[in-house]
Order: C-alpha cells, then structure tokens, then sequence
C-alpha cells in the first residue's frame, strides 16, 4: 500500500496539492469537517482528530487495519481546501475511505478521491462512508442529499452507492418529561458510554447503548429488544429511560442512526413510529459505497 509518506501529488485545481496531514491543519481540517456537521452530530475536537489519526481500536479478535493514512488538498497559500482519511486491512486486502471534505467543491473532490484510490491500488475492494454510529468525523454514512457533490464525485470516480440507513434527530429540552425506569444501568466499554438492560426472570430481553459528550450531544448506539418480547411496549419505556438518562446528564441534541433492513421485515415501520413518537425527525438518507477492481 502506498503512503502518505511519498511525494505530494498534485490536484486539478491550479497551484493547489494533495499532500500528507501536517500537525499544523489541524485547526483547517476541523473546520473542513464542522462544515458540514449534522445537527446533533458531535463537533471535532482535537482529541478526536488526534484519536482518528492513531488509528481505530477494535475489539478482540477483530481484524486490525493498517494506520489510517490522512491526506490534504492544500491552496497555493498551504492552506487546507479538502482532507481524506483511509486505510486498509492487509489480510483481506480492502481498502476503506474513512471521510472526506473539500466544502463539497466537486474537482477537490475528486482529486482527493482519485489520491486515495492510487494509494488503495492493491485492494481489489474500496469501500467508502461504511455504516457506524454518528461521531465528530462523521454521521456514520454520506448524507446523500446534503453531500450531493461527494456523492455525484465518488460515482464518477468508479464507486456505487446504496441507500444504508437514515440519520434521525431530536432535541432535548430540560424539561423533558422524566420516565419510569424499567432498565439497570450499567457502563459501556465499547461503544464507550451507558448500557441500559431490561431483564425478565433475571434474562436481558431489552437493551439500549447511549452516550453523551462534552458539547451536550448524545448518541443512541442501539435499541433492540428481543423478537419473543416485542409488542409489549417495551422499546418505548426503555427509550424513554435513555433519553432521561441522557437529559439529566445534560444532553441538549440527540442523533441515531436507523439502518434499513438487509430483507423484509413484518412490521418495518415499527422503529420510525417508535422514533416519531419521541420526536425524532429525519435530516438525511445515509449512504455507502463499493468500487470492486479486477
């Protein structure tokens, strides 16, 4: 795999390069990112971009990828137009597109796409904006009306895209109205957060990660509640537990992410009437990407 160690390449645009992250774009290259933050989507702090360029951190037994590689798209002045951050698993030989921003400017879009895809050259399969929880790098997947641009820049680079999931959002007032617990409340190692567990003859049939950060955002990882146990009205009790969790320890904005179903569902609008119920509205399709090479 190529790295960001080898020579600046440069860009269509004139006078501008695609060059390694230095520590000093720091504070371009969060501004790049906060540009186009979801609401409820936390902000980038430096500890997190920091944390972003060690590298991910999987849990046991998970295959570890190579360091994230991140890249500029640097102005004739050296000043950060576009970043891109990827990697690759050496043992399955699939690169990934971590993130990418460039103000959605369409040639610095695909200068830097086309960056990552010559140093991805080895990996038969790239993929791009993979499904997660929303973080300060990202809303775990493209926002596809919101980033039309990177969208269009990744098809016309070889890349197909599908429809993964929808960013939700909901904002919470300090008075909102306390819930019945239902659940233990226990912490979380990974995600980091809380875990909220609802048990029956002392068996976990409901449960639910949630976190809150510094800026007063929160993230519902999951809600699930078991198949035997649904109907009951047990994912609205224990999503109303979380969200006042989450209020008294001062979250204001809330975001989760709702991922389609990989097949048919009997009740698929069941999670969204949850959802709708407790004031979440939806600001984008999530999107995610495969370019396959021979």
């Amino acid at each position: 795999m190529r790295t960001d160690s080898m020579a600046s390449s440069p860009s269509p645009k004139s006078g501008s390069t695609v060059r390694p992250y230095r520590p000093d774009d720091e504070p371009g290259v969060r501004e790049l990112i906060d540009a186009d933050r979801l609401p409820g989507q936390p902000r980038c702090t430096p500890e997190r971009l920091a944390a972003a360029r060690r590298g991910l951190v999987p849990p046991a037994g998970w295959a570890v990828p190579a360091r994230p590689q991140i890249s500029v798209l640097a102005s004739a002045g050296d000043r950060p137009q576009g970043v891109i951050a990827y990697l690759s698993w050496v043992d399955v030989h699939t690169g990934l597109i971590c993130w990418l921003y460039a103000h959605e400017e369409p040639s610095a879009l695909r200068a830097l796409i086309g960056h990552a895809l010559a140093a991805l050259a080895p990996c038969p399969l790239i993929e791009a904006f993979v499904g997660g929880p929303p973080d300060p790098l990202g809303p775990g997947g493209l926002p596809r009306a919101r980033r039309g641009a990177t969208h269009d820049a990744l098809l016309h680079s070889g890349f197909t895209g599908r429809r993964q999931g929808c960013y939700l959002y909901c904002a919470l007032s300090a008075e909102f109205a306390s819930a019945q617990p239902v659940a233990d409340v226990v912490p979380c190692g990974f995600p980091p957060g809380q875990r909220l567990i609802v048990r029956e003859a002392a068996e976990p049939v409901a449960e639910a990660v949630v976190s809150v950060g510094p800026d007063g955002t929160a993230t519902v990882y999951w809600i699930e509640t078991l198949p035997t146990h649904r109907h009951r009205g047990l994912g609205h009790k224990l999503l109303g537990q979380a969200l006042t969790l989450l209020a008294e320890q001062g979250a204001t904005e809330v975001a989760l992410v709702v991922d389609d179903p990989p097949h048919p569902v009997h009740d698929s609008q069941a999670a969204p009437r949850l959802f709708d119920s407790f004031g979440f509205t939806s600001v984008d399709e999530l999107w995610t990407y495969q370019c396959r090479r021979p």
